[in-house]
């Protein structure tokens, strides 16, 4: 007979508290929604409109282009490679885009297929190239950023691309509008991140992609294709980003060649503050879209509060530091526990 069934219900309760704990924190998402939090109580500190529903609105719709690429670059980076190409892939693929519709005068949707095929050919080139040369994927992709910045300058002469007439495609890309204050564009990427966690936590493929970032040669010995699967995710890169510059013409209605300077570094700063790996073979799809939420809402956030356009990115490194510090010690938390 048990003479202490408090105690023991005690330790129970204890232990279940534990349990439930290392669940929540086990989670690579926690870090970022962290981080998301606290962006959202310090911009609503300072300005009470932070949190009204266009200004969500807002956040949502710049984090669909940014997230779009950011979902690509997480694939890749879980599969062990990067491509610091997208930001040139991204305003090239809006160009073509562009250029096809207003001085071709080619059908919208045959320029849409011809533009997301070149994003995809860009991304199975860097592909190919890393993996037939056997170089770094950092180094392919970077002179591949400069490559296609270079020819879309060259395409444009620098100039942006504006398309004035009413297209239904650039509509439905991103010019029309759900609930009065949400950009269509916002949906799609919604759509398309909910896709790819299916992708990579529910099919075969995802386990191939994990197993490619995380121990290679085991990958190899179990049968996973591991130039194919990078490969792919090569091309998904590329692909996700020239429809992110399609969807950013959609919702602006012109593009520039300079745009997306800065895409690549936020994609990955997006994916790392989600809780991705840059070794490879751990990450999260839904962490990276928090990540994307997080780099819009500090960009609405000092819009809002009237800062210097330029302490942008010292905030994102901020945040960047403080996310993987976070998820590092979570982890550490984890395994004590243990």
């Amino acid at each position: 007979m048990n003479r202490y069934p408090a105690a023991d219900s005690s330790h129970a309760g204890v232990r279940r508290a534990g349990s439930l704990a290392r669940s929540v924190l086990g989670h690579r998402e926690v870090g970022v929604a962290v981080a998301l939090i606290l962006v959202f109580a310090v911009f609503f500190s300072m300005k009470r409109q932070f949190l009204g529903a266009g200004t969500l609105g807002d956040i949502v719709t710049v984090a669909a282009e940014l997230g779009t690429v950011a979902v690509g670059v997480s694939f890749l980076m879980i599969a062990g490679e990067m491509d610091l190409s997208v930001g040139s892939n991204f305003a090239l693929s809006g160009m073509i885009l562009a250029m096809l519709i207003t001085r071709a005068g080619w059908s919208p949707y045959l320029a849409f297929v011809v533009a997301l095929a070149c994003s995809a050919c860009i991304g199975a080139l860097n592909g190919a190239v890393t993996l037939t040369a056997r170089i770094p994927s950092f180094i392919t992709t970077l002179g591949a950023m400069m490559f296609w910045r270079g020819v879309g300058l060259f395409l444009t002469q620098g100039w942006p691309i504006s398309v004035f007439a009413d297209v239904p495609l650039l509509r439905w890309l991103g010019g029309g509008r759900v609930f009065s204050t949400l950009h269509i564009s916002a949906v799609w990427w919604l759509i398309l991140g909910g896709a790819f966690w299916m992708i990579l936590q529910k099919t075969a493929y995802g386990n191939w992609v994990f197993a490619t970032g995380g121990k290679k040669a085991a990958a190899r010995a179990l049968g996973v294709p591991v130039v194919k699967v990078k490969l792919v995710n090569f091309v998904l890169a590329g692909l996700l980003a020239g429809l992110a510059g399609c969807l950013q013409l959609g919702r602006m209605g012109s593009m520039s060649p300079v745009w997306g300077q800065d895409l690549p570094l936020e994609a990955i700063a997006a994916a790392v503050v989600g809780g991705n790996s840059l070794n490879g073979g751990v990450g999260t799809i839904l962490g990276a879209m928090l990540g994307a939420v997080t780099m819009a809402s500090i960009r609405i956030g000092l819009v809002m509060i009237g800062a210097p356009a330029y302490w942008y990115m010292s905030f994102v490194g901020f945040i960047v530091v403080a996310a993987v510090a976070l998820n590092v010690k979570l982890g550490e938390v984890i395994l004590w526990r243990r």
